[in-house]
């Protein structure tokens, strides 16, 4: 989601960011990248897209002055390719922003930039997630599945099992879970398992009951791919693409999640710190899909008392890093159903965006982490409780977009 407007049928194809430099430029409702034309409605007022070479690579964003004319603008685009540099540009109703990317020191470029007089500003973006960070975008990444926006106003819970187990039980489970007011329905179709002999998902039958299940109470379907053969697959049966923790840094997967045209909800990995996670989002970001949710659902530390140790700071410290929306998981992140509700007001009082939730109608017969989930009554209780919780994240949230507005 870009301002606003969905980019998701954007097609990129023989771009390979990490290998050689690229860049677009958009103008009207056409993308061009290099040669080709993609057609797409696209308008946003201060971001861009760039990319990066096999050397370090530098970027900054050129803010043009308020109706620059395009003689005025395509000067400032010219003298960038003098100095060697890609640009990319984007046209608001008010003002023109055009993103540069190259190889080596753009500081006389910038000076030569700063120097014209159809430009307000230059800045130099120096994170080394370029599509991700608040550098290149100030506002909050707003991403819609299926009527509901993820990165905006409201707080979103998603909720489900562990895994597709049967027909009835996904579908009890969706039943439950929507009267208790979650947006989006979760459950594993594929699953990756530590132990080769336990249960791996009810795969491509199991998609065609999160179907039926979303058919019958209108929940968005959120499900993990494990490989980039199956990108397609689930694509035609899901409205987000989940990426499990042990897949994080899985590049080749990154990839084709950066084609699928569908939101992507990224795990942070076992192990991983957050510029990693951050690294990661960069790949989907780069090879074309920008709408991407990040989860913080635990790390692995020496701790024993729960499954894994949730790294709450990790969530106010993304929102400072990225645009991207943050979503806590405090199923994983406990491993225990009693500690999940405490949890997850946790996560609504320090700015996650929402909420990943595990939830099955008989948690002590469930094939996988039956230990992790809330029964429906649970989860009714749970989200009873985070009421007031999100009353004040709300009021929160307001002074922060009037806040952002006021800059």
């Amino acid at each position: 989601m870009a301002g606003g407007v969905s980019v998701n049928a954007i097609r990129i194809e023989k771009i390979r960011p990490t290998r050689t430099e690229w860049a677009f430029f958009i103008f009207g409702q056409f993308i061009f990248v290099n040669d080709f034309r993609i057609s797409e409605k696209f308008c946003e007022r201060s971001t861009f897209l760039l990319g990066r070479g096999p050397r370090k690579g530098m970027a900054m964003i050129i803010s043009m002055k308020r109706h620059a004319t395009r003689e005025e603008i395509d000067a400032v685009t010219n003298q960038v390719n003098h100095f060697g540099y890609k640009v990319h540009s984007i046209e608001g109703e008010e003002r023109v922003v055009i993103g540069v990317v190259g190889v080596g020191d753009v500081t006389a470029c910038m000076e030569s930039i700063e120097a014209m007089p159809q430009v307000e500003n230059v800045m130099r973006i120096s994170a080394p997630y370029k599509f991700v960070s608040k550098e290149f975008r100030k506002e909050k990444t707003q991403i819609r599945v299926n009527g509901t926006v993820i990165g905006g106003d409201e707080f979103v819970v998603i909720a489900g099992p562990c895994s597709v187990e049967s027909e009835e039980q996904i579908l009890r489970s969706a039943e439950g879970v929507a009267k208790a007011g979650a947006k989006l329905l979760r459950g594993g179709a594929f699953k990756p398992r530590t132990s080769p002999y336990d249960f791996q998902g009810m795969e491509e039958e199991g998609l065609k009951l999160l179907q039926k299940a979303k058919k019958a109470t209108g929940l968005g379907i959120v499900t993990e791919v494990m490989s980039d053969r199956d990108v397609d697959l689930v694509a035609n049966y899901a409205d987000v693409l989940q990426i499990g923790a042990r897949n994080m840094q899985n590049f080749m997967l990154l990839k084709a999640l950066g084609k699928c045209g569908r939101p992507i909800l990224l795990k942070r990995g076992l192990s991983s710190t957050v510029k990693e996670l951050l690294m990661s989002a960069e790949y989907i970001v780069a090879h074309g899909n920008p709408d991407v949710m990040l989860c913080e659902r635990g790390i692995r530390t020496f701790e024993t008392v729960t499954r894994n140790t949730c790294d709450i700071a990790a969530i106010p410290a993304l929102n400072e890093l990225t645009h991207l929306p943050v979503i806590l998981d405090p199923s994983h992140a406990t491993g225990k159903r009693s500690l999940v509700p405490a949890l997850a007001r946790a996560g609504v009082a320090i700015g996650a965006d929402g909420l990943i939730v595990e939830a099955h109608p008989a948690p002590e017969k469930a094939i996988s982490d039956g230990a992790q989930s809330l029964d429906m009554f649970q989860f009714a209780r749970m989200m009873d409780d985070l009421k007031p919780y999100i009353d004040l994240w709300k009021a929160s949230r307001a002074r922060e977009v009037a806040a952002a507005a006021s800059i």
